[in-house]
């Protein structure tokens, strides 16, 4: 029997160890309990995975609101220059609806007109991006439409940047989900949703614009950090919520729903409690049976009566392929119900690529003492100034 046979018959019996690990002893569980809200359509998404874990009407396709302003902040930040300059045209200045109060000929920077989009629902701000970007609002709404079809929304069709009502401008709960889970993993589109309050220049005046974020979840609810209001006669009450907790986000959509706060509240906890992250692999963790540890970690959100039906296989690399020149050397694959849900890549116990790892780990452990050390020594100052 040769050697890469014998390896092949050893990480079979390690797939099964770690299936049993995960499963345990035998048990009975409980599924989560049923939640219901107001809204017409719903849905919970585990940002990370990309797991919907609840998901009500959650396909059927309708109106959104300002929700769309999702999709336009993340095509601009990914095809724009936030330091550039951006002029507001008379039908900018004239939208309808929600507005920052842009005026004809403003010049005003990508980046806080996206400020003023997100935390304000400037209908305003959202055409002159959308002019600047696409070179004319049709354009935009080309490339949002682009966007959704790359990340797999077919639920979605856009018509405008703003989300005004318009007969084929829809999506649906799940494909905003998909949508924001996408969208937060982008640190400046992240890093604008959480803003509680933000000011910029205004040419016009001796005061800055001072924008407070209309999503009052961001105060209601412990570690919210985004995202988006909606509202149109048509629509009614839209709302996209995030919040993160013992390292895991979650995102809610609810779209037509009276009682908003509230049900978002209620999904982010159900959500919470019944998915917490279970984790499947520690990185340099050591795989049972093997001189091999796992390159990367990985968590996935499962429910308690779940981890019985978690599976994992082993792939070798073959010798001859650039990724095992590069010193991987087989893959993890983890699966619920047969259906994968993540892949760890696997390299010897004291290669090269560990010994980086483990650089790389006291590398930023010591930026975090140095910021630490920063941060003490900022506190020290401001001491010392109030007694003098």
């Amino acid at each position: 029997m040769n050697k890469q046979l014998k390896t092949m018959i050893a990480f079979i019996v390690i797939s099964l160890c770690i299936s049993s690990s995960l499963a345990g002893q035998t048990a009975v569980y409980a599924s989560p309990p049923s939640i219901g809200t107001n809204a017409y359509a719903s849905a919970i998404i585990d940002v990370q995975s990309g797991r919907i874990l609840y998901s009500s009407n959650g396909d059927v396709e309708t109106r959104i609101a300002s929700l769309t302003k999702i999709m336009t902040a993340i095509v601009a930040i990914e095809h724009g220059n936030l330091a550039d300059k951006v002029t507001v045209s008379r039908r900018a200045a004239g939208k309808e609806g929600s507005s920052i109060y842009l005026k004809l000929g403003e010049e005003m920077t990508l980046s806080n007109l996206l400020y003023g989009l997100m935390l304000r629902s400037g209908n305003d701000a959202a055409t002159a991006i959308a002019e600047h970007i696409g070179g004319s609002e049709a354009g935009f709404v080309f490339l949002m439409n682009q966007k959704a079809e790359e990340l797999g929304l077919t639920h979605t069709q856009f018509r405008n940047p703003h989300g005004l009502d318009a007969d084929g401008h829809y999506s649906s709960a799940n494909d905003l989900a998909k949508l924001t889970a996408y969208a937060l993993k982008n640190k400046i589109f992240a890093e604008i949703v959480k803003t509680k309050y933000k000011q910029a220049p205004n040419p016009y005046e001796k005061w800055n614009y001072t924008w407070r974020n209309k999503n009052k979840m961001l105060n209601m609810y412990e570690g919210a950090d985004g995202v988006k209001t909606g509202y149109t006669k048509k629509a009614f009450r839209c709302l996209v919520s995030s919040a993160t907790r013992n390292g895991q986000q979650l995102a809610v959509v609810t779209l037509n729903d009276g009682d908003d706060w509230r049900d978002h509240q209620k999904l982010l906890d159900w959500g919470f409690k019944h998915y917490p992250l279970s984790h499947l692999a520690e990185a340099k963790q050591l795989v049972p049976g093997s001189n091999l540890v796992y390159g990367t970690g990985f968590s996935y959100p499962l429910e308690e009566s779940e981890l019985d039906k978690v599976k994992a296989t082993v792939a070798l690399l073959d010798q001859r392929s650039v990724h095992y020149s590069l010193g991987e050397r087989g893959r993890m694959n983890f699966y619920l119900d047969g259906e994968p849900i993540g892949t760890v890549p696997l390299y010897e116990k004291g290669s090269a690529r560990i010994k980086m790892l483990d650089s790389r780990a006291a590398e930023e452990s010591f930026t975090q003492f140095q910021k630490l050390n920063q941060q003490q020594e900022g506190w020290l100052n401001k001491l010392k100034s109030w007694f003098k």
